[in-house]
């Protein structure tokens, strides 16, 4: 599966409903699951972004679906990239032309 990392930055809305993370990321790892996806890891963060999540899924198509659904109830606006492990990178690497 390919990872994915999601750099997410809080609404207001996402604000006012954060003593509920908890149950919000439940939420999120079963909406994950029933995709086909994982959720990974969550971090809350200090910086640009309030919150990092990574999310391993088995396409593009997989992961854009998640990050939308989880964006839908407008708490959170997310910008997903897609992330090559250490191994994926060697492999990459090793593939270039001379």
């Amino acid at each position: 599966m390919a990872t994915y990392i999601m750099l997410m930055s809080y609404t207001d809305v996402g604000i006012q409903h954060f003593k509920n993370i908890g149950d919000r990321l439940e939420h999120a790892r079963r909406g994950a699951v029933e995709l086909g996806a994982e959720l990974q890891a969550f971090y809350l963060t200090m910086g640009q972004y309030d919150a990092v999540a990574v999310v391993e899924a088995p396409d593009d198509e997989t992961a854009a679906k998640l990050s939308l659904v989880n964006a839908a109830n407008g708490r959170v606006r997310i910008h997903t990239m897609r992330a090559f492990t250490e191994p994926e990178t060697v492999q990459l690497a090793s593939e270039l032309p001379a």
